[in-house]
């Protein structure tokens, strides 16, 4: 099949364009600031939950924090702060999250954490544990704005 020179360049300007309506959407992606305080206790099953708050575009959202682990034995608390990033809107940040990258981290008392929710909101965290628990894996975390 012959293509014509014209051809190939509406072919190449539709690439472009395509292309750019990908990277203008994925710029308008904010990132915004959080603050988790997390609780969870258990012995096998481990329930948790918790609350926090998103500053996202300069206003304030709380959220409420849920989630069950399995594995969990003791008790334990957690302030987290970082950021939550891959935001168009604050109610993104709603949803469950699963780790994402390397995910869960403990070193020490210590936790840093990378949380990934279904929107592609991505959560980075870190704090400190207080409390006595063998796993505070934040895996299946789900938030809620309230």
């Amino acid at each position: 099949m012959l293509i014509t020179r014209a051809g190939k360049l509406i072919a190449a300007v539709f690439m472009a364009a395509a292309m750019w309506a990908g990277a203008v959407d994925a710029s308008r992606a904010e990132t915004g600031s959080i603050r988790l305080h997390v609780v969870k206790a258990g012995f096998i099953v481990g329930v948790g939950g918790g609350s926090g708050t998103l500053v996202f575009k300069g206003r304030s959202h709380r959220l409420s924090l849920g989630g069950i682990g399995v594995g969990s034995l003791g008790v334990a608390a957690v302030d987290l702060v970082g950021t939550a990033s891959n935001l168009h809107h604050a109610s993104d940040i709603a949803g469950t999250y699963g780790a994402a990258g390397a995910g869960a981290t403990f070193v020490g008392g210590a936790q840093v954490a990378r949380l990934q929710n279904e929107k592609g909101v991505v959560i980075e965290v870190r704090g400190v544990q207080v409390g006595f628990q063998i796993s505070l894996g934040l895996s299946g975390l789900t938030i809620a704005l309230r």
